[in-house]
């Protein structure tokens, strides 16, 4: 019998305020998978390629999905999206973008990129439970995604 990977959620936002939101929104979402938290575009590359402080094995698995912020220092949320893509082992991992920016610029580039949903961030709590909520049904209850190593 074998075991289903958990859907791990993993979030590049490099504002504290913001994953200390999301972490308290994904409790009131009653959302099952687990997220971990990035600060920049940088660390997301280090842990999806198992760099720096992600290469002891098995400490950074595979997301199931990814939460991107666009404005982050270091490397910002379109070049990681851009080296995610270029990856052949990383890019089959859905990218949503989680952003403030409401910009059609951002998002008509994000998706030339190949980000598979824009999503501005909502500006309440309640709000962005309910997005969370919505997000994760519909990745994880609703489409079917390729198997992860």
């Amino acid at each position: 019998m074998s075991q289903t990977k958990p859907n791990l959620i993993l979030m590049a936002e490099d504002d504290a305020d913001d994953r200390l939101l999301m972490k308290e929104a994904l409790v009131e979402s009653k959302v099952k998978e687990p997220m971990r938290f990035v600060e920049d575009g940088e660390e997301l590359m280090d842990y999806l390629l198992h760099r720096g402080k992600y290469t002891v094995l098995g400490s950074c698995p595979t997301p199931a999905l990814i939460l991107l912020d666009l404005n982050m220092p270091r490397k910002d949320g379109r070049e990681a999206l851009r080296e995610i893509r270029a990856h052949p082992d990383l890019r089959r991992i859905p990218v949503v973008a989680f952003t403030t920016s409401k910009a059609d610029s951002d998002v008509s580039a994000l998706y030339d990129l190949g980000v598979n949903s824009f999503v501005p961030k909502p500006y309440t709590f309640e709000a962005i439970v309910k997005t969370i909520a919505t997000l994760a049904h519909y990745w994880f209850g609703i489409v079917r995604l390729p198997n992860r190593n």
